[in-house]
């Protein structure tokens, strides 16, 4: 019985010290409601075509394809939070997950990337 405990236990810790560590894949409502805030750091993943086509306001672009990027990502403040997109949410998703690995702790990723952004009708900057 103890020991039956000990593990249903040792698995309850686990789960939850996963679901604080895990990325948060939120729409673009949640999104945009995030950008508001000015504690939070907007990072564009794509590459500097795609940025000069068009971008949220506020973000800074940092090239997933780069030889440095993990460098690049690295210098950023771990106290604030990251709200990261991409042209449709896979490198944006690849990335939140390195940030996370990194020991960033709040770490959102756009749904659907700038894509789904823009078929919301939310504006972009050129």
């Amino acid at each position: 019985m103890k020991q039956k405990a000990i593990i249903i236990l040792f698995l309850l810790t686990t789960y939850a010290c996963s679901q604080a560590q895990s990325l948060k894949v939120v729409d673009v409502a949640t999104f945009e409601k995030l950008t508001k805030d000015k504690n939070v750091f907007l990072l564009d993943v794509r590459t500097p075509n795609e940025y000069k086509n068009g971008h949220l306001k506020g973000a800074t672009l940092i090239d997933f394809y780069q030889s440095d990027f993990k460098q690049k990502l690295a210098k950023l403040d771990k106290q604030k939070t990251i709200l990261v997109y991409c042209k449709s949410g896979g490198r944006s998703n690849n990335t939140g997950t390195i940030l996370k690995e990194m020991g960033f702790k709040d770490v959102y990723d756009l749904q659907g990337g700038i894509t789904a952004w823009e078929k919301a009708g939310k504006p972009i900057e050129k």
